[in-house]
Parts: C-alpha cells; sequence; structure tokens
C-alpha cells in the first residue's frame, strides 16, 4: 500500500517517530558526557582552592597538585563542630565527602533550617605553612559572586583570596577576579586587636594602607565591592566559633 507522504497522518507519525530519535540520542549523549561534566566541574573548583594559597594550576595537573597541597578536608556544622573530615580521593558520587558540600544552598538558601547546615573548610601545607581555606558565596550587581579566602595558622592573617563572578560589568565589577584585586588581600587580618571579628571591607575611594581590615574598591564597581564585603563578613562569621577554638595553630589541630 502506497504512503501518502502529503497527509496528516503521515506528518503527525513521522513527527512522533523523529521526536523519539532526537529525544533518545540527546539523551544518550547527556549520558555519556555527564561523568566529563562532573570531572571538570571537580578540576575546575580544585584550581580555585589552589589558587587561593598560592598555587597554580591547570585542568592537566589539578588534582595532582590538589592532593599533594590540600591535606585535609573538613565539614562543620552550625556550632562550629567538626562532623566529617575526608583525606585522600574525592568521590563526586559521595554526598558527605566536604568537597562536595553544595556551598550555595547551606549559604544562601533561606528554607534550610540552620541546624541542618553545613559548612566545608579545607586545610592545606604549602611551602611549609599550614593554612586554612574558607569558600563563600554572595551577590554582586547581576548575578552570584564567589571566592574562596586562605587563612595562615593564626585563623586571623590573609594567606590569599580568590574571587568570581557570574555576570558582573567588564571592566568594573568583574574586576573582583583580577590579581590587582585579590593581591592586596594578602596580609590583612580577619580580627582587631581585642580578638573580635572585624572582616576586611573593600573601601569604596580608597583603603589606608595601613589599614589591616580594609582593601581598595573597584572605582565604578560600588555595588560589587560592596558584595563582596558583606560576603566576606557573613561567612567568616559562620566560622567565627572554629576559628576561636582552634586559635593556636593549625598543626595541634586534630
Amino acid at each position: 500500500m502506497a504512503i501518502d507522504r502529503n497527509s496528516n497522518k503521515f506528518t503527525f507519525i513521522f513527527a512522533i517517530i523523529m521526536v523519539v530519535v532526537v529525544g533518545t540520542a540527546l539523551s544518550y549523549v547527556s549520558l555519556t558526557l555527564k561523568p566529563l561534566q562532573v570531572q571538570n566541574s571537580l578540576k575546575k573548583e580544585m584550581i580555585n582552592i589552589l589558587g587561593s594559597v598560592g598555587v597554580e594550576a591547570e585542568r592537566e595537573n589539578a588534582e595532582e597538585l590538589f592532593y599533594a597541597n590540600i591535606t585535609q578536608r573538613i565539614t562543620l556544622n552550625y556550632k562550629g563542630e567538626v562532623v566529617k573530615t575526608s583525606t585522600g580521593q574525592i568521590d563526586p558520587k559521595d554526598a558527605a565527602d566536604p568537597f562536595n558540600v553544595d556551598v550555595q544552598k547551606e549559604f544562601r538558601d533561606t528554607e534550610l533550617v540552620q541546624e541542618e547546615r553545613n559548612y566545608p573548610i579545607y586545610l592545606a601545607e604549602v611551602g611549609g605553612k599550614k593554612l586554612a581555606v574558607i569558600p563563600m558565596v554572595g551577590k554582586g550587581l547581576w548575578g552570584p559572586i564567589w571566592g574562596y579566602i586562605a587563612l595562615e595558622e593564626d585563623f586571623n592573617t590573609v594567606f590569599g583570596a580568590v574571587f568570581n563572578h557570574k555576570s558582573e560589568t567588564p571592566g568594573l565589577g568583574a574586576e573582583i577576579s583580577e590579581g590587582f584585586f585579590q593581591e592586596p588581600f594578602e596580609g590583612k587580618k580577619i580580627y582587631d586587636e581585642s580578638g573580635d571579628l572585624v572582616s576586611i571591607n573593600v573601601k569604596k575611594g580608597g583603603a589606608d594602607p595601613s589599614n589591616p581590615h580594609a582593601v581598595d574598591g573597584i572605582t565604578g564597581g560600588t555595588i560589587t565591592s560592596n558584595g563582596v564585603s558583606e560576603m566576606l563578613k557573613r561567612t567568616l562569621g559562620i566560622y567565627d566559633t572554629y576559628f576561636q577554638e582552634n586559635k593556636t595553630q593549625l598543626s595541634e589541630l586534630k
């Protein structure tokens, strides 16, 4: 029996077949590429963490350098208590691994109750220095901003910091991802002489170089600069209890 290719029935059946075929092909491609996407995402975060402790890495050597320099991955609860410690290879499917904590959700989700929140921290040893790396997320002018800040053994002195963004304005707020903005954080203090957490203020109009708690803001990027200040103070406040209780030296931590 001849098929009437001009009939509505033929067109309808052909459309259904094409939808099924294309859908199946896309699903197969997605499933095939997903492990690679997960691995690339893992390496990207490793590169960012390593950047905060002054270790330059590329995708090709990110894992090797990460495991060589990051000695422990720790999860804290809302009280600042250690609830999980991990070392060795990261399993992307292991939700309990501190590396796999969804920082965006834990830090910013208003529907998540305090008692259920988890906060990751990374301990590192680089060039004989013991360091602690804290992840953070915040809000810029046009979308999310995020970063990592590395503290020295006193949990007070900044060793290094990296920041990035999703959609800040090029030449303005997007400058938070540049070295000239990040480098001045090195050596700054997050506690004042009385031991109170004051964080680091990204100051519009320029910061006094002698001020241990301030860095220059970005000209024309006031809202993004304020977003970084808010992100730092809020996030460091989350870890304050842990810092206060472990203020001796990282080498003494268990």
